[in-house]
């Protein structure tokens, strides 16, 4: 590697509104970007390497980044993600770079040891406990004044920072964070959650951004925040740079560096955050990055100075002078959030092509969509956007600011009366149940979906629910596997964003399923932690998470799986079948009418898993034989038919009821050309042996569409499939497997609510043969689930249609 070239670690990448930060780092041209980050996500073009580690587990995240280390150099570390301080702090000790070590970083992140370190240096500081019990807490509120605030002593951005005015208030809120709290909801919380409460502080509140190298203060700046709305102290907007006095200002920077310097901070970018009380300074909390989003704005127009190129310099070792403010600064700058007053869905939302330059609008970020969810506390914690605008003096800046924030025009509407959401009561502001937040993203994913025209489908985040293969896997869980991994990059490379969610890591992916902006899930799951039989659940688990899907419902797709319930249903509805019956034990009486030879079936199992050419039985004993095999050795029920000996035909069908329900051409398996000790049918072994394909089997004829069939038998074959798609209640799309007796007439074995549906699969074959290409086909699968969800009241897809 070129020694001129350094190589920069960013852990985590944050989400894509810090795309601003690595456009600025790639204009170093001397400079390598590696992330370590849990997967390749938006940042992939402006990343040199990736280091792919789940930085939640600090373990292993610090082993991934060693063992990286050993064959590539890392000049330095950093981070512009809160929750990943501690985290890399953890490397700058392992790999010995310049920056802030995990001791230190735990004494001033956590805000309870902050506290007492200030305390024991002789700094100003508020009466402060943990209360992590009930009890705990009702020793504090005999012995704090009220106000008192209760916050995470590792929380960020106001996050579950709650004011309490009197006790009865105190045990209100104190219930509705333990109840709320938890790292799905504040990742920044993933290295512990304990609850701090402290008196309120009177007083205007500042961030003081240092820059600080080998010691010494290189560069600071305070701005000056604006009033917060409490009692969540959400925030509303900054001036910079600050109004307060001089005198008021040196205070405030000798405070933040006494306390960086004592507690051993020498090189690093803070953003200080303290208060001016009528006694003077209280630092209020510190963070060991450079501040968030607009915060990297307002010195850079204010003073000229680039807080992340100056940051890098530091992680890099990168000597830099101080450096030396002018007496006046080169713009005034006033910055604003954009907030909710309550949760709700964004209905609309505009804003000027262009900003009129008189009002000298700097920055905007609108982070949210139309039909996006927007969390307000109690229920979370999200800001829409941000503006920021410059001017020759504080009052002119703010009201350029002002001017120009009514330009952005946006509106929230109640959620649907179908929804929970309004028809619950709190007994106070603080009541909120974890349950209300999903609910919120679950109606928010409708109303998106419901707003999304064939143009805007693209625009949609599809998540693809499926099974990871570890280890390689056998024949079956590699061809699981393998189709998730499809769809993922075939709808990538149409345009849609997709998230992969792994049923075989289920706490993984209810995580995903939890914090990922997911419209609408691609289910092609078929195992939870490797099982088949809990199939079914991945479809209840979106359900209750109110998250929309393709394919069947729960209902229909554990049904299928039960094939005996499946023949009765059948039989019930007088759709041709062979003639059957089953056991659960070898003493059950058969019927007597069978004639030889039978076929011995799994009553409960998927992808031919316990059909041999042992399983067609010719006489008594080798039924037998079987049934034991199927009774004790696999443990499964057995389902016994008469042997159809004929075509096999697999009917596969696109729609629903009330939707563009249509039966693609037949793909049909002829069995003649198969030896005459070899009975007609697929095997496990047939489909998935290591030693056989089944595309290259001289004596097993496929065709696509059928040829020299009668419409007549066509038509009855298409006909029973549609209805036995119908009455086993599948959704959007299924296979139907129909196969002939001896004299030609069609029977049903079984319907597939979710065959696979991967590359070169039967389903997305006969598809194309119908004009829908791989790509078009799961976009019409997308489609019809769309429709499916459009104007339905919630669940509809879990009871009969009433016409």
């Amino acid at each position: 590697m070129n020694q001129n070239i350094k190589t920069l670690l960013i852990v985590n990448t944050g989400y894509d509104h810090k795309r601003f930060i690595f456009k600025q780092l790639k204009r170093r041209k001397d400079l390598r970007i590696v992330v370590l980050n849990k997967e390749i996500n938006w940042a992939a073009q402006y990343v040199d390497e990736w280091i792919i580690a789940d930085t939640f587990s600090h373990r292993l995240a610090v082993e991934a980044v060693v063992k990286y280390s050993h064959k590539n150099r890392i000049d330095g570390v950093i981070t512009f993600w809160e929750d990943d301080v501690l985290l890399t702090s953890k490397i700058v000790d392992e790999l010995h770079l310049t920056g802030i070590p995990h001791q230190i970083a735990i004494n001033l992140r956590n805000k309870f040891k902050m506290r007492e370190f200030c305390e024991s240096i002789g700094v100003a500081t508020p009466k402060h406990t943990l209360v992590n019990s009930e009890d705990e807490l009702k020793v504090a509120v005999e012995n704090f004044k009220f106000p008192v605030v209760i916050k995470p002593t590792l929380g960020s951005m106001s996050s579950y920072v709650v004011k309490a005015e009197d006790s009865d208030e105190v045990f209100q809120i104190w219930k509705y964070i333990r109840q709320n709290i938890n790292v799905q909801t504040e990742s920044s919380l993933h290295d512990g959650i304990q609850l701090l409460m402290e008196e309120f502080i009177e007083g205007d509140e500042v961030d003081v951004d240092l820059l600080i190298q080998n010691g010494k203060t290189k560069f600071w700046s305070i701005t000056d925040n604006l009033s917060t709305q409490e009692p969540y102290f959400i925030e509303s907007g900054m001036i910079c740079p600050s109004n307060l006095p001089d005198s008021q200002q040196k205070e405030l920077l000798s405070i933040a560096e006494n306390v960086l310097e004592r507690a051993g901070v020498r090189d690093g970018c803070i953003h200080f955050e303290a208060k001016y009380s009528k006694t003077g300074p209280v630092p209020i909390e510190v963070n060991l990055r450079m501040g968030g989003d607009e915060v990297y704005w307002l010195p850079k127009q204010v003073w000229h100075v680039d807080m992340i190129d100056s940051a890098v310099k530091i992680a890099l070792g990168e000597y830099f002078p101080t450096i030396v403010k002018p007496q006046e600064p080169f713009s005034y700058m006033a910055s604003t959030n954009f907030v909710s007053e309550r949760s709700a869905i964004l209905s609309s939302y505009s804003v000027p092509e262009s900003w009129p330059k008189e009002l000298r609008v700097d920055q905007y970020y609108f982070y949210k969509e139309v039909g996006d969810s927007v969390l307000a506390p109690p229920d979370g914690f999200e800001y829409l956007g941000w503006m920021t605008a410059m001017g020759d003096n504080p009052i002119d800046a703010s009201e350029n600011l002002e001017e120009a924030k009514k330009l952005v025009q946006f509106e929230v509407i109640p959620f649907s009366s179908l929804s929970v959401i309004g028809k619950t009561k709190r007994s106070s502001r603080f009541k909120s149940a974890k349950v209300s937040q999903q609910s919120i993203m679950g109606e928010a994913r409708l109303i998106k979906l419901r707003a999304s025209s064939k143009k805007k489908q693209r625009q949609l985040n599809i998540g693809i629910a499926c099974n990871r293969v570890v280890n390689g896997g056998d024949s079956v869980e590699s061809e699981i596997g393998a189709v998730g991994t499809t769809i993922e990059q075939t709808l990538n490379e149409i345009g849609y964003k997709t998230t992969y969610v792994d049923f075989n890591n289920l706490p993984e992916a209810i995580s995903v399923l939890q914090t990922q902006p997911i419209d609408l899930v691609f289910n092609v799951g078929e195992r939870i932690n490797g099982s088949s039989l809990l199939e079914p659940h991945i479809a209840s688990i979106l359900d209750a998470m109110q998250i929309p899907y393709t394919g069947s419902n729960p209902f229909t797709l554990g049904f299928c799986i039960d094939k005996i319930r499946v023949k009765k249903l059948l039989t019930y509805h007088q759709i041709p079948t062979a003639k059957w019956d089953y056991m659960y034990e070898m003493t059950d009486k058969l019927r007597t009418d069978f004639v030889y030879p039978l076929i011995v079936k799994p009553g409960n199992s998927d992808d031919s898993i316990g059909i041999t050419q042992e399983s067609v039985v010719t006489n008594e004993k080798e039924l037998k034989r079987q049934l034991e095999y199927m009774l004790h050795e696999l443990k499964r029920p057995a389902l016994i038919e008469e042997y159809l000996p004929g075509d096999e035909y697999a009917v596969s069908i696109l729609g629903n009821e009330n939707d563009d329900l249509r039966v693609l051409p037949l793909d049909r398996t002829i069995y003649d050309k198969f030896s005459r000790d070899r009975w007609h049918i697929l095997t496990f072994e047939d489909k998935y042996g290591e030693d056989i394909n089944l595309d290259n089997d001289p004596t097993l004829i496929v065709e696509r569409p059928p040829k020299n069939v009668s419409s007549k038998l066509i038509k009855l074959i298409s006909e029973i499939s549609l209805d036995t798609f119908l009455i086993l209640g599948a959704h959007d799309y299924g296979r139907v497997d129909v196969k002939l007796d001896q004299s030609g007439n069609p029977h049903v074995l079984e319907l597939n609510p979710n065959p696979s549906i991967n590359r070169g699969r039967c389903v997305p074959e006969v598809a194309e043969i119908d004009g829908l290409s791989y790509p078009d086909f799961l976009e019409k699968i997308i489609s019809l689930a769309i429709n499916r969800y459009r104007d339905e009241r919630p669940y509809a897809h879990l009871q009969p249609v009433i016409k």
